[in-house]
């Protein structure tokens, strides 16, 4: 796992990074983009997460990916090329299963993209950006967003207290073993509601979400963060304004089909790149820099003799 550069600007950029690139991920229909989109959130996810992001795309995405592509033509019959029948006698089409696995990728991408979302967008920052506009809802959204790793943590504590007492749910037989199981659900769902209880009461008594309150931020909009707002700003409305003129067009039912090739979509093809890739640029070259730094540093230092 390479050095991130991108997690350390402004919550306002890496924000409104997310939004726009899930948002239109969602919107646009063109295979390309999708391409481009899955092919920079899988890069992004690697350079976050490492050996992680491999095991989690093989273990879970890979067996939903071939899931989506397999249902979405047996129960969608749409289209007009015909290819076969099924046995229930509707018809098998070549447009159904196109769309089938267009689906199944843009349902990977927007999970790929989620995850890099959860590890950049921490629960300070969420706090940070919608503190004073929704208290309330900022502290849910920081809880939810903290409560799985810590909820899947603790499990493993429980489980690991209950084994050295002799109630490990591996040993015995099936109807043991799910009665350890159920206990140690029990323990932990106590747990997690002491904690939210406690987190509460720990907020309020901080005067948290009262009128005039202050709060100290270590976050500065300094001029990098404000180029890469207006390079965000920029982009998202070419391509917005690209979608509402059609210029990315492509629809896979009744027929397949796009909008015409030509110079425009080429430009927002390149666009929607520059777009997607840019936390992982931005990564590679700040992690270019500081092993720089270090081997200047290290050149520098008096070798011993």
């Amino acid at each position: 796992m390479g050095r991130d550069g991108f997690t350390g600007y402004h919550p306002l950029v890496t924000m409104l990074y997310f939004v726009l690139v899930i948002g239109l991920t969602l919107c646009l229909s063109h295979p390309v983009c999708l391409a481009l989109s899955l092919l920079c959130a899988l890069g992004y996810s690697l350079r976050l997460k490492g050996m992680r992001a491999v095991r989690f795309t093989v273990r879970y995405l890979l067996p939903l990916l071939i899931m989506t592509m397999l249902i979405n033509p047996v129960f969608s019959h749409q289209g007009t090329t015909t290819l076969a029948y099924l046995p229930s006698g509707n018809p098998l089409t070549l447009e159904s299963i196109v769309y089938g696995v267009f689906a199944a990728f843009l349902l990977i991408t927007v999970i790929t993209w989620f995850s890099c979302f959860n590890i950049v967008m921490t629960s300070d920052k969420l706090v940070y950006l919608f503190g004073r506009i929704t208290p309330a809802l900022s502290l849910v959204l920081s809880m939810a967003l903290r409560f799985v790793p810590h909820f899947a943590a603790q499990a493993k504590v429980i489980a690991r207290a209950q084994r050295c007492m002799g109630r490990d749910v591996s040993n015995g037989g099936a109807l043991r073993r799910a009665r350890q199981g159920i206990r140690i659900l029990s323990i932990l769902t106590t747990w997690a509601l002491e904690n939210a209880i406690e987190t509460a009461d720990s907020m309020k008594s901080r005067g948290y979400g009262l009128a005039g309150r202050t709060a100290f931020s270590p976050y500065r909009l300094d001029g990098r963060d404000r180029k890469a707002l207006l390079f965000l700003l920029l982009c998202g409305g070419i391509l917005i304004m690209g979608i509402a003129l059609g210029w990315l067009k492509f629809s896979y039912t009744p027929i397949l089909g796009g909008a015409a090739f030509d110079g425009w979509q080429l430009g927002l093809f390149s666009l929607w790149l520059a777009l997607c890739a840019l936390p992982l640029v931005i990564s590679v070259k700040e992690g270019a820099k500081w092993r720089t730094i270090h081997r200047a540093q290290a050149r520098s230092l008096p070798s011993d003799t």
